[in-house]
């Protein structure tokens, strides 16, 4: 998903397999689209995307498909017996049993569906996983991308951007109060919610910062053991669950 209908132009976020959005526009072979999922603008190629009709999208808005779980899923392409490698967080539309449909494409999914871990078990699936500016997957993710896939995981819906995020939630009024699965927000030199990360306890957070990867925290910030130094000022913590 770019910000502008050119493959030169940055990527400002990524679609999932399986998830929808609204086409608002469309400049040559370029759709300018609207997510369902967090309300994000941006631009896909039309060569990404299947259309579908006006009543199954209403449908999967009402009734959420289910999700995949691992790093990478298999999803045998009956049409031209290919294999697609699905992400995390990847929604299996109008799934029976193992078969799933859009429109007129049908894949089997091989492997397991579904799954019942723990937010921080979810969380560190993803460790290691490099930082991608506008990444969703454990191949490349940004900070709050991190966050907005283990949430949906997890059967919530969080914005796309650290700033939208921080307009979420219940305040927490200090570090001392908080819980695992905790939304901490970090600020810049202007004040500006800029990065996110994930509270594992009082003393940890979980957050995609190069890589994804564990820190220390404190009520002044994440300081960390590899730098000798704090990277990122507190802002606010959030509770979504």
């Amino acid at each position: 998903m770019r910000a502008e209908p050119n493959e030169r132009s940055e990527q400002v976020s990524q679609i999932l397999f399986g998830e929808t959005f609204e086409i608002l526009s469309w400049k040559e072979g370029w759709a300018e689209i609207n997510t369902a999922n967090d309300n994000y603008t941006g631009w896909i190629s039309r060569l990404q995307f299947i259309m579908l009709g006006h009543l199954n999208y209403q449908m999967l808005q009402q009734t959420p498909p289910k999700l995949t779980y691992k790093a990478i899923t298999q999803a045998w392409k009956i049409r031209d017996n290919s294999v697609l490698y699905l992400p995390a967080g990847s929604s299996l539309s109008f799934l029976n049993g193992t078969t799933c449909y859009i429109e007129k494409e049908k894949f089997e999914i091989i492997g397991q569906i579904g799954q019942n871990e723990s937010i921080d078990l979810v969380a560190k699936s993803f460790i290691n996983a490099p930082y991608l500016w506008g990444g969703r997957t454990h191949f490349g993710i940004d900070c709050s991308g991190f966050t907005q896939v283990v949430f949906k995981l997890k059967g919530a819906q969080l914005k796309r951007d650290a700033s939208l995020q921080a307009q979420q939630g219940a305040l927490i009024n200090s570090l001392s109060d908080a819980l695992i699965g905790d939304l901490a927000f970090f600020k810049n030199a202007d004040g500006k919610v800029t990065h996110v990360g994930m509270l594992l306890n009082r003393e940890h957070i979980i957050h995609a910062s190069g890589k994804v990867k564990i820190d220390t925290i404190d009520e002044k910030g994440i300081y960390s053991e590899e730098l000798q130094r704090y990277t990122h000022n507190l802002h606010s913590i959030k509770r979504i669950f």
